[in-house]
């Protein structure tokens, strides 16, 4: 079984097994012809229960080859110009190159005896973030698994930040007293934080919308009066720097003056809207980013990145004390005073991948105008996406995007039932999946049923958009028929 472990002796049984991975990848990702075959849940599953794990094959062309089976041939393909749903996207392939790297190394980077150069490349790509956002020498961070683990870790400072009372916090009581403001169309890892951060269910205070969605700053200075009305304490607002659903950016100078006067926390939620950091045309609607005391990003979105590449950044680097402990076997306090770097000071998680590589070996062949050019490109295209939305009698389009995000939903001119009309959204979502000529998200506005386009593939055209916007219609179409007919039956 040692010849198995990748090592020195097996140096060559490696590059030939990887290639072989590779080639099998690569053969798919050129044949593929739609994003999604449409398998159902009841047709995969027992395949894969029929698998003994106790009964290895003992050769990997046969692993390669059920894995066909299992998972290559059904996978949902992102790569594919018509997956149009979820925030996720195509990856480069420098990117790519640095996965491989750090899987086969498996540097861990907590400490500094386990990653050495690792470490410094991950320091270096926080500052360079850092610079983008426009924080200044005496910022700091860490690479984390995603922008919820980032929000998270976020708020856990601006806990430990908040002000005290006279007699200093005692405990879950005071607990209680803590407030973190949000627009109502905030990323749902908010409230799921002040949860496992131990806050009081109502210590999400949900921030009303303006008409494109962006949080009302107005709203927010009575909601922030009204905590300390109440004798309680305004520990954190999170602006929104790319909503999930719209793509919406929050007022961010006009809520950092707002933080500002009322003491709280500012974290600009930048997940989806960290790929502006490179923009060449729309930098500027991240301006008052660098007023945040934390923002959290997530390359694996707008930077083109594989899953996961996310890293939550801090203006000022002390207060990452807070996530800070010590154990005697892996990072004792001495090695504070020895200038040891170790990152398992900063974060959350103890043994972590060396993401950062991925991001490292992107900017350094592409750099960060080439990555920028593909985030504009399919802003731009969503724009364009938009103009074909609203001048088609068939839909209702939201709110003109700030990023690459469209949420429409068909209307049918003979139909004026809404709750029917929410059954032919559903139904043409569903039948477009199970066809998987192309997917698309869902949402509910105002508790009606809604689609979604999220466009991060700069292969999508507007005539990509155009044919699934005919099969979407199409697929309600025929419910509505159906529907028709069963109650004239």
């Amino acid at each position: 079984m040692r010849s198995h472990l990748l090592n020195d002796t097996t140096a060559e049984r490696y590059c030939r097994t990887v290639t072989e991975g590779v080639e099998r990848v690569a053969a798919k990702l050129a044949t593929t012809d739609r994003p999604f075959t449409g398998v159902g849940v009841d047709a995969l599953a027992p395949v894969i229960e029929g698998i003994d794990l106790d009964k290895p094959l003992h050769d990997t062309a046969a692993v390669l080859d059920e894995l066909e089976d299992v998972y290559l041939r059904d996978a949902i393909y992102f790569h594919h110009p018509r997956y149009l749903a979820h925030l996720n996207c195509p990856v480069v392939i420098p990117a790519v190159l640095g996965e491989a790297v750090l899987s086969a190394v498996n540097s861990s980077l907590d400490t500094w005896d386990q990653s050495a150069g690792g470490t410094l490349i991950e320091r270096k790509l926080i500052d360079w973030t850092n610079e983008r956002v426009g924080f200044g020498p005496a910022a700091d961070g860490v690479f984390t698994s995603g922008g919820s683990q980032s929000n998270l870790q976020a708020l856990l400072l601006a806990r430990e930040e908040a002000k005290p009372g006279p007699g200093g916090w005692q405990g879950p009581a005071d607990n209680a007293r803590l407030r973190i403001f949000a627009s109502e169309v905030s990323h749902f890892s908010v409230k799921k934080s002040a949860k496992l951060l131990g806050l009081g269910q109502d210590a999400v205070v949900s921030v009303p919308v303006d008409a494109d969605k962006r949080m009302q700053t107005m709203a927010l200075a009575r909601e922030l009066e009204r905590c300390k009305a109440d004798g309680l304490v305004p520990m954190a607002v999170v602006a929104t720097a790319g909503t999930t659903d719209f793509g919406s950016i929050d007022p961010l100078p006009e809520t950092a003056e707002l933080c500002e006067q009322y003491g709280a926390w500012m974290h600009v939620d930048a997940a989806y809207g960290c790929g502006l950091l490179v923009s060449r045309k729309r930098r500027a609607l991240l301006d008052g980013i660098e007023r945040a005391d934390s923002v959290t990003v997530d390359f694996h979105k707008s930077f083109f990145q594989p899953v996961s590449s996310s890293a939550v950044l801090v203006r000022d680097g002390a207060t990452l004390r807070h996530a800070t402990y010590h154990a005697e076997y892996l990072n004792p306090r001495r090695m504070v005073t020895e200038r040891i770097p170790n990152q398992v000071d900063k974060s959350l998680q103890t043994t972590r991948r060396f993401d950062a590589l991925k991001l490292w070996m992107t900017l350094r062949t592409m750099g960060a105008d080439g990555v920028g050019q593909l985030f504009d490109e399919v802003c731009d295209l969503a724009e364009e996406g938009w103009r074909l939305l609203a001048a088609d009698p068939r839909y209702d389009v939201v709110v003109e995007p700030r990023l690459s995000t469209l949420v429409y939903r068909y209307i049918p001119e003979a139909v004026t039932d809404p709750a029917e009309i929410d059954r032919a959204n559903l139904y043409a979502r569903k039948a477009l999946f199970a066809s998987g000529d192309a997917v698309v998200a869902g949402t509910k506005v105002g508790g009606r049923h809604y689609l979604k386009f999220t466009l991060l593939n700069p292969e999508t055209t507007v005539a990509d958009i155009a044919a699934v916007l005919d099969l979407i219609a199409g697929h309600a179409e025929q419910y509505l028929g159906e529907s028709l007919d069963r109650v004239a039956s």
